[in-house]
């Protein structure tokens, strides 16, 4: 059975979602920002501009360790 997509944490900028992706890269997790065109269009709109930072469900938890002990906090 093939791992899904699972997501990690939501980020209110395209930005930060990406330097939490990069963050994730540096220790070999590969995570991918969705969602930074509506975060984009609706910035304004809490709840519609979020940007979703997903990872592989069996990388998961190891996703958001790294990103609490980095201090980089699910909005």
């Amino acid at each position: 059975m093939a791992d899904k997509l699972v997501t990690i944490a939501k980020f209110p900028s395209y930005i930060e979602a990406e330097m939490a992706k990069q963050l994730l890269a540096e220790n070999g997790i590969e995570a991918i920002a969705a969602g930074e065109n509506t975060a984009n269009t609706y910035s304004g709109l809490p709840a519609l501009g979020q940007v979703e930072l997903q990872t592989l469900e069996s990388r998961a938890e190891e996703a958001r360790q790294i990103l609490e002990s980095d201090n980089i906090q699910d909005n």
